[in-house]
């Protein structure tokens, strides 16, 4: 992959390329570029689809500047405006930064969609939210959370993998996501600060900007989720002028696992007609 050095530090991304309309596709906690293997394979053709891996724990570079949620937002404008990416599709799954950026500094982009995701009160979410964030707090239990979500057998737990696909992700890829938090201690402490300075009025202050966000919006939801409300799916649509909801069966938080043909169905049809 690419990197990219931007003032918060170097980030990696993938990027196919091409003359179509820009995609920029964001990943939560944990999880790197390759959360959307099966969702950039399937949009390349007539899409210039972009996944930076952002500084969630899989990253492969410690960040210059401790990174904290609102760090990460400048990060990604400041990403969007180095690659002067323009008119951009900004996408995110189970993560909120793309409502800050979306209310706060809507220039670059056309389109918006948020695929079940954090939003207003429900951050960080659901019991694997919870858990990391104690995680983090506790001295000596983020090495020992990472150790049991490595153990191929416990994958599946509600606390961990478990609670955001309803299929298993190929060990290789669960392998690739924990690997740099298992290995190296600076990654873990960037991972430890993040959590530590989360800003829990951020969403619901998103919430209200998003109301002025007047471009075409998607909100696609999993109708198995177990971390992110249905309803919540249903009140991002509402509050954005142009938005429009499309719910998602058969699958849970992590829908670019679960149904990613599926999803890339809905993002094509929602692209081309906006």
């Amino acid at each position: 992959m690419p990197e990219i050095a931007l003032t918060a530090g170097t980030i990696s991304y993938d990027d196919t390329g091409g003359d179509g309309p820009v995609v920029v596709l964001l990943h939560g906690l944990v999880h790197d570029a390759t959360v959307w293997r099966d969702v950039t394979a399937g949009l390349r053709a007539g899409h210039r689809v972009i996944a930076p891996t952002l500084p969630y724990g899989s990253h492969h570079v410690p960040m210059n500047k401790p990174p904290t949620p609102d760090l990460v937002i400048d990060l990604i404008v400041e990403f969007l405006e180095r690659l002067d990416l323009r008119d951009v599709t900004l996408v995110e799954s189970d993560c909120g930064r793309a409502q800050t950026v979306a209310a706060q500094h809507p220039e670059r982009l056309a389109r918006l969609v948020l695929i079940s995701c954090e939003a207003f009160d429900n951050y960080p979410p659901g019991l694997p939210g919870k858990m990391i964030g104690a995680a983090c707090r506790v001295p000596g239990a983020l090495p020992l959370m990472v150790r049991v979500l490595g153990f191929k057998p416990l994958r599946r737990l509600p606390v961990g993998i478990g609670a955001l696909t309803k299929r298993p992700v190929p060990d290789e890829i669960v392998d690739r996501w924990l690997r740099p938090l298992r290995t190296d201690p600076a990654i873990r402490r960037d991972f430890r600060h993040y959590n530590t300075h989360i800003r829990r009025s951020e969403l619901l202050e998103a919430a209200e900007g998003l109301r002025k966000f007047d471009k075409p919006a998607l909100v696609a939801w999993a109708t198995e989720d177990l971390m992110m409300p249905r309803a919540h799916g249903r009140s991002l649509a509402e509050l954005l002028p142009q938005g429009q909801l499309v719910e998602i069966e058969d699958s849970r938080t992590l829908i670019a696992e679960d149904r990613p043909e599926r999803l890339v169905e809905v993002l094509k049809e929602f692209i081309s007609r906006t």
